[in-house]
């Protein structure tokens, strides 16, 4: 491939981007077509993909967020589940039929093709197939990055998290005006917490350790079998294992840094503020800094309460100190540890960040002296001071340690191709058009549980609470249900939610299409059960389930609930299943 194995991670990087560069002109294509080229298999192979990207795209309608978010953080990754999760978009092209950037002169785009919609949904183990863009998975990992991942990393961001939102459920259960205003922030806060806790779950229940340090011992025994593969790969996960070793403090130490720092507004008013002084000190463009940081201010106030804010930061930064190395503490924190509640309240009361007329006041002043008063400020000389004692610390040393593992992992990758020939291996997700295939299927997580194929209306009337920010359902929805009124996209007297399935999904894939054997339409993808996150990692069938709102209720939505029967209009429905009865 003509990429010397001598260059550094950075100097291979540059010399691939430049062939890419110029192998992108090589390629045919149409003036309205896009060519991507993606690493695939950890960088040891690329592929090309010749594409048609349609830019004017139009809202057409959405469901109110009592039916599109019903369950909104609590349900979020949890079976079973009642959303209505969908959007409608209308795709318009220039008069020429292709794609065009906007102008009122565009038409609805007409494909020559288009799902029809199925009204029989699925069964038990009924073939189901997903279209998506999957983000990111890496199926391929050695023992000692899945270890590290389940017992260092994971925890970590867990335990900042669990504070972050202890702190924040404290207030908002006593404080309906707190509950409010820091909804979304909780919401964004327990996402990404849920997820690692049952990535943790799901590696811990199956022994994903073992199984995969079961795999290694073949991999080294075929390699030691064969002197070619030795010579290459012989040291190749002990090298693996040193590198993993090697990073693992500094990671730990980056995942403490970006867990805490963002959690506290006063210290992310800071960090805003500090990109407009970086603007000054150059003399680039201060004006459109400006209007930057005013805009994003107006946002960060918007949902600060000081009070909140001051408690979170004490209960983040003792965190930080206890398991932060105390050589990437700042010396003010240091110092600080044996009366952070003082420090903290001197660090609140003497900054003018956490109150937003202030800090707009102080904006209005020409910009050498706003960008003095705020240097001046003691929230954002912390802010300066725990950025630069992490940054001269862990982060000057993550980039050549990540490169390191990065390097091996794909010589890993390269060697697994070689030594397993008769194992298909499927490329991780890297936000590329995919296709996953499985079952629509029930599941049990553990002994005791079993949860079904699908949700129904009637769920989400039992979990109905009138008024409430999560399970509030609408008038018309609950008269809908009351008289049975579901027309053509009921199922024995019932009307079908969401189902699960067998589907390998992740970040990504919300929104992808879920076929049937037929080829039709008959659910959207939007999630994972909790307990199956760990499929980022290492898919397991028996446990990991995508989650899928049923078409049907979709369908019922647009035109029982919103009427909207001129969108309905435009759609083929069919019975597939009576008409593969009638067949036999």
């Amino acid at each position: 491939n003509g990429i010397s194995p001598s260059l550094s991670e950075k100097e291979r990087q540059s010399a691939i981007d430049q062939k890419l560069t110029a192998l992108k002109q090589r390629i045919r294509h149409e003036a309205w077509e896009d060519v991507l080229i993606r690493p695939f298999f950890d960088g040891n192979k690329y592929y090309a993909f010749v594409t048609e990207t349609y830019r004017d795209i139009r809202l057409v309608g959405a469901p109110p967020s009592s039916i599109g978010n019903f369950g909104k953080d609590t349900d979020n990754w949890m079976w079973p589940r009642h959303t209505g999760d969908f959007s409608l978009f209308r795709i318009y092209t220039g008069p020429d039929g292709r794609p065009a950037e906007y102008s009122a002169n565009n038409k609805p785009m007409l494909p020559k093709r288009s799902l029809s919609i199925s009204l029989d949904g699925v069964a038990e183990n009924d073939f189901t197939m997903v279209f998506g863009f999957p983000g990111r998975t890496n199926e391929y990992l050695t023992s000692f990055a899945v270890a590290q991942i389940m017992n260092v990393s994971d925890p970590a961001k867990i335990g900042v998290r669990e504070k972050a939102l202890s702190v924040l459920n404290g207030y908002m259960r006593s404080d309906e005006g707190i509950k409010i205003q820091y909804a979304s922030k909780y919401a964004g806060i327990e996402n990404a917490y849920k997820k690692w806790k049952g990535e943790v779950l799901g590696l811990e229940s199956r022994n994903i350790v073992a199984k995969k340090q079961a795999y290694e011992a073949e991999f080294q025994k075929r390699v030691n079998a064969r002197p070619e593969w030795k010579t290459a790969y012989g040291t190749l996960l002990d090298q693996l294992k040193e590198a993993y070793a090697g990073i693992e403090p500094a990671a730990t130490a980056r995942d403490y840094y970006s867990e805490v720092t963002p959690r506290i507004e006063l210290l992310a008013i800071a960090a805003t503020l500090q990109r407009l002084v970086e603007a000054q000190q150059k003399g680039s463009n201060y004006p459109a800094a400006l209007e930057r940081a005013r805009t994003a201010l107006r946002e960060t106030y918007a949902e600060f309460n000081p009070a909140v804010d001051r408690r979170m930061a004490e209960e983040l930064l003792a965190l930080y100190g206890a398991k932060q190395n105390n050589s990437l503490l700042p010396a003010t924190l240091s110092e600080a540890r044996g009366n952070l509640p003082a420090y903290l309240d001197r660090v609140y009361a003497q900054s003018f960040l956490d109150d937003s007329a202030a800090t707009m006041r102080i904006l209005t002043a020409v910009p050498e002296a706003a960008a003095t008063a705020i240097k001046n400020d003691p929230a954002y000389q912390l802010m300066t001071e725990l950025q630069g004692s992490y940054q001269q610390g862990a982060g000057s040393r993550i980039p050549e340690l990540q490169a390191r593992v990065n390097n091996l992992q794909r010589t890993y990758m390269k060697a697994q191709m070689e030594v397993f020939p008769e194992r298909r291996f499927y490329p991780d997700a890297n936000s590329t058009l995919r296709v996953t295939y499985g079952k629509a299927k029930a599941y049990q997580p553990r002994d005791g549980v079993h949860y079904g194929l699908y949700t129904y209306l009637d769920g989400v009337m039992e979990k109905y609470v009138p008024g409430d920010y999560e399970f509030d359902v609408p008038e018309k929805l609950r008269t809908l249900y009351r008289t049975k009124d579901f027309g053509q996209y009921g199922a024995n007297g019932k009307q079908p939610v969401c189902f699960i399935g067998t589907n390998h999904t992740t970040g990504g894939n919300s929104g992808s299409p879920a076929l049937d054997a037929y080829g039709n339409l008959v659910g959207l993808n939007f999630d994972r059960v909790w307990e199956g996150t760990m499929s980022d990692i290492s898919y397991d069938p028996d446990i990991c389930r995508n989650i899928m709102v049923d078409i049907r209720y979709v369908c019922f939505i647009i035109d029982k609930y919103a009427g909207a029967t001129n969108i309905i209009s435009e759609l083929k429905f069919v019975h597939p299943k009576k008409g593969a009865a009638k067949k036999k």
